[in-house]
């Protein structure tokens, strides 16, 4: 298979945060636009760990990982975005030229109204910015969308109409998703790759 066909690529992936008590030893996972993996397990099993490696906010002590452009859902939306500033300007910082047709279009999609982004985070609700969370990430035009227990702070109807709103883009990007929900991984993933407690 052409390795150009991947979004995200991790070959014999080692890390431990102790040398002596590797998190992950010799990982790989190949990921294609179109697909879904689930990354399952309870926490303290290097779940977020990996995230990190992804993003390269943590180094590998042996192995690759590439990957191709990249957006991320997390499961707490406030943290996600800075209390003093509108949600359209925060999107404005990591998207530019916005194109407004395309704003509306996703905009209608996710059942916002365009007024709602003019406001600062607080003045929504959890599932409002979650939704806005998703709308930001959208139009940063990934290949790759992380997408890190999103879902867990939200009752079980929003979280399915959550996960079907980022599964309907699914066409345009893979995703790799984290959770501790197998239901939720069962329902939506290509594959599923469970990881044990290490602590």
């Amino acid at each position: 298979m052409d390795t150009n066909e991947f979004v995200l690529q991790i070959k014999e992936l080692s890390f431990g945060y102790k040398k002596s008590k590797l998190i992950y030893n010799n990982f790989s996972l190949n990921l294609k636009k179109s697909e879904v993996k689930s990354i399952v397990g309870a926490s303290g099993s290097g779940k977020s760990t990996l995230f990190e490696l992804i993003t390269k906010s943590l180094k590998p002590l042996k192995g690759q990982i590439t990957s191709s452009k990249i957006a991320s859902i997390y499961q707490d939306p406030y943290s996600s975005f800075h209390p003093t500033y509108s949600i359209l300007e925060q999107i404005n910082d990591v998207v530019s030229n916005i194109d407004k047709d395309e704003l509306n279009s996703l905009l209608e999609e996710l059942s916002l109204d365009y007024d709602l982004i003019l406001n600062r985070p607080h003045k929504l609700s959890g599932g409002q910015l979650q939704r806005c969370s998703i709308l930001r990430a959208l139009l940063m035009k990934p290949e790759l969308l992380l997408v890190d227990e999103a879902t867990s702070a939200l009752d079980n109807i929003i979280a399915l109409d959550v996960m079907k709103l980022v599964l309907k883009f699914l066409p345009n990007y893979g995703i790799l998703l984290i959770t501790h929900d197998m239901h939720l991984a069962s329902w939506c993933s290509d594959e599923i790759i469970k990881l044990d407690t290490y602590e």
